[in-house]
């Protein structure tokens, strides 16, 4: 889950399982699979940093749990 902001500066928490495109016309335009539309503050490439961040936090955690 990642956490995001609307134009309107609203924040939001995304689960990126969900996001099927992001675009950049130039706002940030995340599609979800369910065909759903966000228009966010960050950049594509601040978004994917983000679905890093927590991936890499899900894993670390995983590996502790061993």
């Amino acid at each position: 889950m990642i956490t995001l902001h609307k134009l309107n500066g609203a924040e939001f928490i995304l689960n990126n399982n969900h996001i099927e495109t992001i675009e950049s016309t130039p706002d940030s335009v995340i599609t979800l699979m369910n065909e759903k539309k966000y228009i966010v503050k960050e950049t594509a490439d601040e978004i994917i940093q983000k679905i890093r961040e927590y991936q890499v936090g899900v894993l670390t955690g995983l590996k502790r749990v061993e």
